[in-house]
């Protein structure tokens, strides 16, 4: 027979969540600012690609990486749409009708390939001191935002007039996309659109890069 004690531990690790990253990853930001919407409890563990403990959860050396009890996963976005559809299930997050849900997928792709590869790697390549990289980066970012300025024009959110899960993906590069060198006041549209993200309940920011850099 299992113990009351035994009973308690065993439950306690299947009520367990973890998300191991760093604070100044956008990609981590995402799922850090999704659990803190919907109010779940988790313990963040601060750790790198090359921790111990992140590439023996994910060999791919990727964050972030999250538990919830016997569950690892890892990719941002997926992370997001295990949260939604667990803990927020029929909700505007994630959207069930077929341009909704293909609305929210294109805006994963866009945060996957033209935000990484355009605001995101300008930061990192500033932050992280890799020069090389800036100039390709502002360029993809050149091409990236007035597109998003022109999605915006008419909705309040990127999929529509309400969050969705595409908002915490695009968010935390967009809104430090200066710390790349890429200046956001051309853009009213996408300036209110971080407004609005920041205006949700349960909203954290994250952390605002050191001057000069890492």
């Amino acid at each position: 027979m299992i113990s009351r004690l035994q009973l308690f531990h065993t439950q306690e690790q299947i009520m367990t969540r973890r998300l191991y990253g760093i604070p100044l990853s956008g990609h981590v930001h995402r799922v850090r600012l999704f659990l803190s919407v919907l109010k779940l409890d988790y313990d963040f563990v601060e750790a790198s690609m090359q921790s111990p403990e992140v590439l023996r959860l994910n060999p791919l050396g990727q964050i972030p990486v999250f538990e919830d009890g016997g569950i690892i996963l890892t990719d941002s976005n997926a992370i997001l749409v295990y949260l939604a559809k667990t803990y927020a299930p029929d909700s505007h997050w994630l959207p069930e009708d077929p341009l909704g849900a293909a609305h929210v997928q294109k805006w994963f792709s866009i945060a996957a390939g033209e935000l990484r590869y355009g605001p995101a790697i300008a930061r990192a390549a500033t932050i992280w001191k890799r020069p090389e990289e800036i100039a390709p980066a502002q360029a993809k970012a050149g091409k990236l935002l007035p597109f998003m300025e022109s999605e915006l024009a008419n909705r309040s959110f990127l999929a529509g007039n309400q969050p969705t899960l595409a908002d915490l993906s695009c968010y935390a590069y967009t809104a430090r996309a200066p710390e790349g060198g890429i200046s956001l006041q051309p853009y009213p549209n996408i300036r209110k659109w971080l407004d609005n993200v920041e205006a949700l309940p349960g909203f954290v920011s994250m952390p605002h890069a050191p001057e000069g850099g890492i």
